[in-house]
């Protein structure tokens, strides 16, 4: 992580090492990995990137910070940002840095309402299936917490509805999971 943040440009505050700065002992301590890692780094939370891009995954109330991790590293696979709404996970919790893989470093965040272009919500069913969407240059894909979705007043808001085509017997996709598909779908839609 302490890599991709410095392949990424940013300048961490601090940095410990194991038997050099700090005991291992208490790095093990503070540390919530199995294997306690031998180098802590802090960066500055207002380094990270800010702003958005044209693909944009919207998060609403995505409380899991794994899932909000993940997101980040699919956002970062298909050169897109992530704009979260405030009971979203915080990117920076320590289960989100690491389902990013340093993501994070990376990846624009922006505030759940800044990005601009068309808003396409993505849900269970229902919805245009995704790979009818039409193309516009600005999408932003609003996705919403496993469990509630997106509310009624947010979904009409949204442009459009989308679905992801599941012609197995699953009720729905993870979040993670379904931002993934959506990342690819469009990519893969515009570079044909």
């Amino acid at each position: 992580m302490l890599e991709a943040g410095l392949a990424a440009g940013l300048e961490p505050a601090d940095v410990l090492v194991a038997g050099e700065d700090v005991a291992p002992e208490l790095l093990a301590e503070v540390s919530t990995l199995a294997h306690p890692p031998r180098v802590v780094a802090v960066f500055r939370r207002d380094d990270l990137p800010h702003g958005t891009r044209p693909v944009t995954l919207a998060l609403w109330h995505v409380g899991d910070p794994g899932n909000v991790g993940t997101l980040l590293r699919a956002a970062d696979a298909f050169g897109a940002g992530i704009a979260l709404s405030e009971a979203s996970a915080d990117p920076t919790g320590p289960k989100a840095v690491r389902a990013s893989m340093g993501s994070l470093f990376r990846v624009p965040l922006s505030a759940f309402d800044e990005p601009q272009g068309k808003r396409v919500a993505l849900v269970p069913s229902g919805g245009i299936p995704l790979p009818e969407l039409g193309s516009a240059n600005d999408v932003v894909l609003v996705l919403g917490a496993e469990r509630e979705g997106l509310p009624p007043d947010l979904l009409a808001q949204c442009d459009e509805r989308a679905s992801i085509p599941q012609p197995g017997g699953a009720e729905s996709l993870n979040v993670a999971m379904a931002g993934a598909i959506a990342l690819y779908e469009l990519a893969r839609r515009n570079s044909a």
